[in-house]
């Protein structure tokens, strides 16, 4: 079958019935797109930083990774989901991921464990600011179901930052 049989429909064919209007789809959906792709960014990073992770504290650092990996990967299934249940579509492709996200990549050869932590801390932090920006917008349009989600989401990324955070910080006098 070639690709234009398979995209001959359009997004028409994909629109789920929905009460929200015609802007409030789009602008959820937009919003929830984007979310997806620093929501994929962040988990290849989390488990690339897990999978060359070294040091002392390798065994604590490395599960702690892999821990939060399986936390930001569950969010992916739910955020494309939700997107397909107000009637609009999501991510396709790779490529569209790299276009959208807003958390950057990092391929470096080497990263100390400490900077790959640091790193994590932030981004997770960024997350969870593009996570409030898709409050924002599903609460003006009344998506109660979206800002539910949104709202443990943001929780768990708080928590990875106070984790990360903790991980990172110097030992204070006893």
């Amino acid at each position: 079958m070639s690709h234009s049989r398979l995209s001959a429909g359009g997004t028409a064919a994909l629109g789920t019935p929905s009460d929200f209007s015609s802007e409030a789809k789009a602008e959820i959906a937009t919003s929830l797109t984007r979310l997806l792709a620093d929501v994929f960014a962040l988990y290849i990073k989390t488990k690339n930083f897990h999978w060359h992770m070294s040091g002392p504290h390798f065994r604590d650092y490395h599960l702690m990774l892999d821990e939060q990996g399986v936390q930001i990967f569950a969010m992916t299934d739910d955020i494309a989901e939700r997107v397909r249940k107000i009637g609009g579509t999501t991510l396709r492709s790779i490529g569209q991921i790299a276009r959208l996200q807003r958390i950057a990549d990092n391929d470096l050869d080497f990263v100390p464990p400490a900077d790959m932590l640091a790193e994590l801390r932030d981004d997770n932090i960024r997350l969870a600011g593009a996570m409030r920006e898709a409050h924002e917008i599903a609460e003006r349009f009344g998506d109660v179901a979206t800002t539910s989600l949104l709202e443990v989401w943001i929780d768990e990324a708080e928590r990875r930052t106070w984790f990360l955070f903790e991980a990172t910080r110097e030992p204070g006098p006893r």
